[in-house]
């Protein structure tokens, strides 16, 4: 059986696996989207930058993660 904090670490990078793949299905979604519709260069860089919101998050995530497992040895 797996500790608290292995379920939690876990979790966490459950988490990540999701928002990275979200991430991304949403931004290919809506670079063709915006194309398809002829939206104004802004939305897409509104979206670019949300993205990497998402993605800069989802590295912090991980450092911690990974700064968990470090502990742990």
């Amino acid at each position: 059986m797996g500790s608290d904090k292995d379920r939690h670490v876990a979790r966490q990078a459950r988490m990540v696996a999701i928002v990275i793949a979200a991430t991304m299905l949403v931004w290919l979604g809506v670079q063709w989207l915006g194309g398809q519709l002829g939206l104004p260069t802004r939305y897409a860089f509104l979206f670019d930058l949300a993205a990497l919101a998402a993605f800069v998050w989802a590295f912090v995530v991980i450092y911690q993660i990974w700064r968990a497992g470090r502990q742990q040895d």
